[in-house]
């Protein structure tokens, strides 16, 4: 029962920490300065081409 009591420990601590950690991180990198350009490109691409066909040598659909 000792290795389990170790493995319960371990994960109620540092894998906590570690989610935590990571959470935060994907919070920041959503937010960085300067994203919002990709963001808004990303979420407004469905809609690129909805007055007209994409010219056949545009490789990025712009």
């Amino acid at each position: 029962m000792e290795t389990y009591s170790f493995l319960r420990g371990l994960a109620d601590s540092w894998a906590l920490l570690l989610l935590v950690l990571f959470f935060v991180g994907v919070i920041l990198f959503v937010f960085r300065p300067g994203s919002r350009k990709t963001h808004r490109d990303a979420a407004e691409s469905i809609f690129r081409n909805e007055n007209r066909p994409a010219d056949a040598d545009d490789k990025e659909g712009r």
